[in-house]
């Protein structure tokens, strides 16, 4: 590819980054890049892919593009997942004064690249978001049932940022540098929708405009959401209702925990009416029902970013099983140490529950799900493939 204007090629340095989040999108890639050359023809420009490290190669491909085009950037994130630490991540990488975000499917109109990139550059504003609802915009061909979520998840979003824009939920904006710079220390990072997150985050109000333009059909790749960015989008409100003073995850974490309860008290009630085996046996049946769904729903929602899978999980589970028995032991003791006092039964077992919960929370958090535990295991296994590699070296015809 020639651009018209290279940054490396004149020592320019680029007026606009697009940074684009990829998870399996490799063959939008290359026609991205011809895309935003065309959209972006005579401007300064690069683009940064932040990739979660695709099954499908999507970093290889840009980097790929990257060693024959140096306005393309690749950032491969291993043991991590997440839209929005991604765009942080992305944003912090660049050094242009404006940054703009954008989808790698095609749904998002690189041709409005120019025109946001004009509207941000006169000044007066910190920021312009490409809407599907101000005059102008469409949300393409969606079902009722998709637009209408799309609408009470802004009506949401509003109660929180305040309801003068009208898309809160857009992947598609572009920000000047030291605005999202600003805001970078309070952002939560959590979930999908980093512009509702900077909205809320910014330490002073942010001065924007709403551009219009047409959400498109993804073009080719999977798409970034899945069944539980609702649950994300909960713990972002969340986290800024409660000024981040309470861990949005272990607020899941506990939720979680009323459905474990719930699972207890049936298995329970089954054993003990329909079975009829002993209390001590059906308790102990149904705290380990409970630990168990606990554990799978945390994997899969609390901590879906380090989600454990084949032998991790059957690890995971025992470690789980470990540090929530050492939970109840906790629980235990902090409700008698409260009955010792004079405390009626009541508030040294709501004491006991909540200890327990913390523990449990945090140490699994540490150890159960721990990037750094991904890590160890993605090494060894790394260690493992090089020393079969090895072997079949010196096992291969002509080797002494």
């Amino acid at each position: 590819m020639q651009g018209l204007v290279n940054s490396a090629a004149t020592g320019r340095a680029a007026d606009l980054t697009v940074v684009i989040p990829t998870w399996n999108e490799r063959d939008n890639v290359a026609p991205l890049v011809r895309a935003l050359e065309t959209a972006l023809a005579g401007l300064a420009w690069e683009v940064i892919f932040v990739d979660d490290n695709s099954r499908d190669g999507t970093g290889a491909a840009a980097v790929a593009l990257a060693q024959s085009d140096p306005r393309v950037r690749c950032i491969r994130r291993v043991g991590r997942r997440g839209l929005a630490s991604a765009v942080i991540e992305g944003v912090l990488a660049s050094a242009a004064p404006c940054v703009a975000v954008m989808d790698a499917d095609f749904q998002h109109d690189e041709a409005l690249l120019p025109a946001m990139l004009t509207r941000l550059e006169a000044g007066d504003v910190d920021l312009v978001v490409g809407s599907r609802y101000v005059e102008g915009g469409s949300t393409g061909n969606w079902s009722a049932v998709r637009l209408r979520m799309s609408r009470f998840a802004g009506g949401l979003s509003r109660l929180l940022i305040g309801g003068e824009l009208s898309d809160p939920m857009s992947g598609f904006f572009m920000v000047r540098r030291e605005a999202f710079e600003a805001a970078v220390p309070e952002l939560s990072a959590l979930g999908y929708k980093i512009l509702l997150d900077l909205f809320a985050s910014s330490p002073r109000p942010l001065r924007f405009v709403e551009l219009p333009y047409t959400f498109r059909e993804r073009r080719a790749g999977e798409s970034k959401l899945d069944n539980l960015v609702m649950v994300e989008f909960v713990m972002l409100l969340a986290d800024k209702l409660f000024l981040g003073l309470i861990p949005p995850k272990f607020l899941v974490y506990s939720l979680i925990g009323m459905v474990g309860l719930g699972v207890h008290a049936a298995i329970l009630v089954l054993m003990q009416h329909m079975a009829g085996t002993s209390f001590l046996s059906g308790q102990a049946t149904a705290t380990l029902g409970a630990i168990v769904t606990n554990f799978f729903m945390n994997n899969a929602v609390t901590h879906r970013e380090q989600k454990l899978e084949g032998a991790g999980l059957v690890w995971g589970l025992a470690g789980f099983m470990l540090i929530c028995s050492m939970g109840a032991v906790a629980n235990i003791g902090i409700a008698q140490l409260f009955q010792a006092g004079g405390a009626d039964w009541l508030l040294p077992g709501l004491a006991g529950a909540a200890m327990g919960a913390v523990w449990n929370f945090a140490v699994s958090a540490r150890i159960v799900w721990s990037p750094k535990r991904r890590s160890l295991t993605s090494a060894a296994a790394t260690y493992r493939l090089l020393m079969e590699r090895r072997r079949a070296a010196s096992s291969a015809p002509g080797k002494a």
